[in-house]
């Protein structure tokens, strides 16, 4: 709400006395202003345009008060209405209400022209007046504006295109079919924030090339049609007239600029984008919308030009163009003497606009929650990722409501395009005032202080980084460590060199920066690739210098470097972050296999720059709830995007469990609940979107249990390390699928299909999402081979035939699995019946010493598969002592005893279960507690040196108490066979 100075109250009555008049002059009764408290007298001091459009037009303001428009936001359809009911008074019906029979050519375009122009002359005041008052807020008033534009750009194009097919004929593709123009409107129009007397951008496109049919003046080509009609509607929106303009039309960012043709095919704006499209274009492209014509179509237009505007991965390339653009916009304001702008100046609405679509073009591929227009949203959302501080997200929008509201105020003075404050006292009162200040100082004093903080945060994007953020002495090392990457320095100086800055062995150092520079695929960089290349390995060889094994660790990385060089936008990345530079050289030194992940998905080492995530791996809610989001933004249907989101979530999610892990945050029983959570959410997305599918296309499958209805009917059954929570890294998922179809076929589609078919489908589809190969690898390989009667049998089982399988076929060691196998995702009555199944196999009584024999047999097969004669070394996991022979006698005591203690398949892991048997009275204490402390020592170690690329061997010599006491328990529970301890390396 404004403060009116007594300096302005006599200009206000002035103003008031001169509408008056006019109002008396053409025999109107002045409205009753007793309920708006007098406002609408005192706000025109604060608008010329708004006074002379009253004065001008008597009724209108009457009009405004009675209809109750000034009190109600109507949006677009409220607008449409209200232009109908403008163009009827001109003597002709509304384009948007008109069929083609009736225009029939005899619309005029200065009619069009003249009814645009008092529709925008009631609406501008309408919108000051709800403004000035405080009827409407900033976004209500942008929004307005905005709809104002997009509904008589509209009704322009509909007549002018309706006009154009009587006399040419409808426009036509190679089919036949009648073609549509597609209006985009960019900028502050596309985000729907356009301001009071603001130009709209517009580019044009039409689908594709061809010729009229049907006109009275014969036939002319698409693109003859398409620019014409173009011309035409420029004039109708553009041109000035004794009753003004409805919006000045700006079309220089559309391809080539004003050299380049008016409208495009969508064809050849594709073409131009991907061969020739540059950074400025993209930044000016994030905000496009359709505004007029075909929406459908148009919407099809900006989903095939997104690959473009937001790339399919973090594109830290761009960070240079992106630090041009910024250095511009800084020397034009030095050069133009912009310091009293509020849109380009210091601190103004420019640099807030390029600090959103900064981050929007870096990360708006990966991260859809960006892919928006509206300037607050994409603050919301960068300070709602934690990718800026909540704080700065505050003042950045703070500061935007402020600016777009001086914005409006000086430009509402006079329907002018004026972005600089007034220099003359009154207009200064005048604006003060019009932001609710007592005086200009004070309200002086708040404007600079929003623009000297958004001015701040500007000036922090994109500092170039020079030699990590090094002091100057660094920076002198760093200066010297490209001389030698470059080969400028001579071996000696080098050696020396690299012992200064921490490298033991100086020589391998040499060697592995030799081995890089000569790189055959490093010679075919491009010009910026090489260059990007060569301020990067110097900062690379400072940072490994203080690792522990400086060479080995400068190995690794280089290694790394090889996989993504090619990929140039994630050296820059790694250029621009040098925090991303440290923690990829502690994680390097404390495990190769994290190196190489990070070489095969380089789109993680984004996730190296926020310390808070690395090492807080998420809870299950927390996982379910970001991949809800990362998807939120896909297309239904573009499920090879789908793909990659999934495995990019995965991937993620396994980096942080695996930084974690290396450095001893998690303990390793924790690092398998995690992956096995992030398996499970993962199998459970893919379940769900393949269903979906399926259903849209062929119906919902009817599924019947024990004559009960169950929803879906569907599960998955996780087996071996999955289904017992001890997944690794590079774990293979064990996996049996279950339905519970009925006879019969699918419901509710026109393409349907056997239930059981549709199951079989749903499983081909399941595996077809994990194992395909996407620029961001696989899923999960999937193991089938454990679904009843192996590689021979159904892909996905009935429940009842596995039920019989289990009873009547199954071998023992399918049912040593069973103990590990657990229900992960799918209908909860299939789950149910899945339980029920697994506890009567598991707690059947049995014969044990037939049980013995075939549990001991299995064991000295799978013995004999994996024995290494020429092996002194220990094999934690299949040599005897190990642990297979834990799991193995794990899982004889449970098939043995479970008919009398069926509480102990309860469980599926076989520290719970070592636990469950103790409780039960089937081990003793000291037994339970050395094969439990024994198996986790094992996996720890097997763990410990998978991360370091190495096999699961040790030395004879090693863990030789555990082993012996595992023999004698085995040997104690299931002899004969006895097996004797190796204690020697002949035995």
């Amino acid at each position: 709400m404004f403060f009116l100075p007594s300096e302005l109250k006599a200009d206000a009555a002035s103003r008031w006395s001169v509408l008056l008049e006019a109002m008396e002059h053409a025999g109107l009764v002045p409205p009753v202003l007793d309920t708006m408290n007098g406002v609408i007298e005192q706000a025109l001091v604060f608008s010329d345009f708004a006074t002379q459009q009253l004065v001008r037009d008597p009724r209108l303001l009457g009009e405004l008060i009675t209809s109750g428009d000034l009190h109600v936001a109507y949006g677009p359809e409220g607008m449409r209405d209200r232009l109908a009911h403008i163009c009827k008074g001109q003597g002709h019906a509304s384009p948007s209400q008109t069929d083609a029979s009736e225009v029939s050519g005899e619309v005029s375009q200065e009619t069009l022209m003249q009814a645009l122009r008092i529709f925008r002359r009631r609406e501008m005041v309408r919108i000051f007046l709800r403004d000035i008052c405080g009827w409407s807020d900033l976004d209500q008033t942008l929004a307005d504006l905005s709809a104002l534009a997009d509904v008589a750009i509209a009704a322009a194009l509909e007549t002018i295109y309706r006009r154009g097919c009587h006399t040419w004929g409808a426009p036509r593709d190679a089919d036949g079919q009648p073609l549509q123009l597609v209006v985009l409107g960019l900028g502050k129009l596309g985000a729907n924030e356009l301001n009071f007397s603001s130009d709209v951008d517009l580019m044009f496109a039409y689908p594709s090339e061809g010729e009229t049919a049907g006109g009275d003046k014969g036939v002319e080509t698409n693109e003859a049609f398409f620019t014409r009609l173009c011309r035409k509607l420029i004039q109708a929106i553009g041109a000035s007239t004794a009753h003004g303009f409805v919006f000045r039309v700006d079309t220089r960012l559309r391809p080539y600029g004003e050299a380049g043709p008016l409208a495009m095919t969508f064809d050849r704006l594709e073409d131009y984008y991907q061969d020739q499209g540059r950074e400025w274009e993209r930044y000016a492209m994030i905000k496009a919308r359709v505004v007029a014509g075909d929406q459908a179509v148009g919407r099809r237009l900006l989903d095939r030009l997104k690959p473009f505007v937001f790339r399919r991965y973090l594109d830290y390339g761009a960070f240079e163009s992106l630090r041009d653009m910024k250095e511009r916009i800084a020397a034009e304001v030095r050069s133009k003497g912009l310091q009293d702008n509020i849109k380009m100046g210091p601190g103004g609405i420019r640099e807030i606009e390029f600090f959103g679509q900064m981050f929007q073009l870096i990360r708006g591929g990966v991260e859809p929650s960006l892919q928006i227009r509206p300037i607050r949203k994409v603050l919301a959302v960068l300070a709602g990722e934690n990718y800026i501080p909540e704080s700065v997200g505050r003042v950045m929008d703070g500061a935007y409501l402020f600016l777009r509201k001086v914005e409006n105020r000086l430009q509402e003075w006079a329907d002018r395009q004026i972005h600089s404050l007034p220099t003359d006292g009154a207009g200064r009162l005048r604006l003060a005032a019009a932001m609710g200040f007592e005086d200009w100082d004070g309200f002086k004093g708040v404007l600079d202080g929003h623009r000297h903080q958004v001015h701040l945060h500007f000036n922090e994007l994109l500092a170039p980084v020079d030699g990590g953020g090094a002091s100057d002495p660094q920076k002198e090392v760093v200066a010297k460590l490209a001389a030698l990457w470059q080969g400028v320095l001579g071996e000696g100086q080098g050696e020396a060199l690299l012992e200064q800055i921490g490298y033991l062995n100086a020589d391998a150092g040499l060697q592995q920066i030799s081995s890089l520079r000569k790189d055959r695929v490093l010679q075919t960089l491009s010009r910026i690739g090489r260059e990007r290349l060569n301020r990067l390995v110097p900062l690379l060889l400072l940072a490994a210098g203080k690792a522990e094994q400086a060479d080995v660790v400068l190995g690794r990385v280089f290694e790394l470097i090889r996989s993504i060089q090619r990929r140039t936008s994630y050296l820059a990345l790694l250029i621009e972050n040098p925090a991303v530079i440290t923690h990829l050289v502690e994680l390097a030194g404390a495990s190769p296999w994290i190196a190489s992940f990070l070489g095969r998905h380089p789109v993680l080492l984004d996730e190296l720059l926020d310390v808070r995530t690395l090492y807080r791996p998420p809870q299950r809610g927390e996982l379910e709830d970001d991949l809800r989001q990362r998807l939120a933004g896909v297309d239904e249907d573009d499920l090879e995007y789908r793909m990659e989101v999934l495995r990019v979530f995965k991937q993620v999610n396994v980096l942080r469990v695996a930084a974690s892990d290396i450095m001893h945050v998690l303990p390793l029983m924790k690092v398998s609940d995690h992956l096995s959570d992030i398996a499970e959410v993962v199998v459970s997305e893919v379940v769900r979107l393949c269903f979906e599918q399926l259903v849209a296309k062929h119906g919902q499958p009817v599924c019947r249990i024990d004559r009960g209805h169950c929803e879906r009917g569907f599960a998955v059954v996780a087996y071996g390390k999955l289904g017992g929570l001890e997944l690794g890294y590079g774990s293979d998922l064990d996996l049996v699928f279950l339905h519970a179809a009925e006879p019969g076929e699918t419901r509710g589609a026109g393409r349907n299909m056997d239930n059981a078919q549709f199951f079989s489908r749903l499983g081909q589809r399941v595996l077809h999402m994990f194992t395909t190969h996407t620029g961001a690898g696989i899923l999960y390989e999937a193991d089938m081979r454990l679904r009843p009667s192996g590689d021979s049998g159904m892909l996905v089982s009935h429940v009842n035939g596995f039920a019989a399988y289990q009873r009547e076929d199954a071998w023992t060691w399918e049912h040593q699995a069973l103990i590990r196998a657990r229900f992960i995702s799918g209908d909860p009555a299939v789950r149910s019946l899945f339980d029920a199944i697994r506890l009567e196999i598991l707690t059947r009584p049995r014969d044990s010493g037939a049980l013995r024999q075939e549990v001991a047999g299995m064991r000295a097969r799978l013995r004999q598969e994996h024995h290494e004669k020429a092996s002194h070394d220990f094999d934690i996991k299949q040599d005897p002592g190990g642990i297979v022979d834990i799991e193995f006698l794990v899982q004889y005591l449970v098939l043995n005893n479970a008919h009398r203690h069926p509480e102990i398949v309860r469980w599926t892991d076989n520290v719970r279960l070592l636990q469950a048997l103790n409780e039960a009275g089937i081990l003793d204490d000291e037994t339970a507690f050395r094969l439990r402390r024994a198996y986790l020592i094992y996996r720890a170690t097997a763990h410990r040196l998978n991360l370091r690329q190495q096999s699961a061997r040790v030395g004879n010599d090693r863990f030789q108490r555990p082993r012996r006491f595992i023999i004698d328990v085995w040997n104690r529970f299931l002899s004969p066979p006895k097996i004797a301890f190796p204690s020697s390396p002949e035995v």
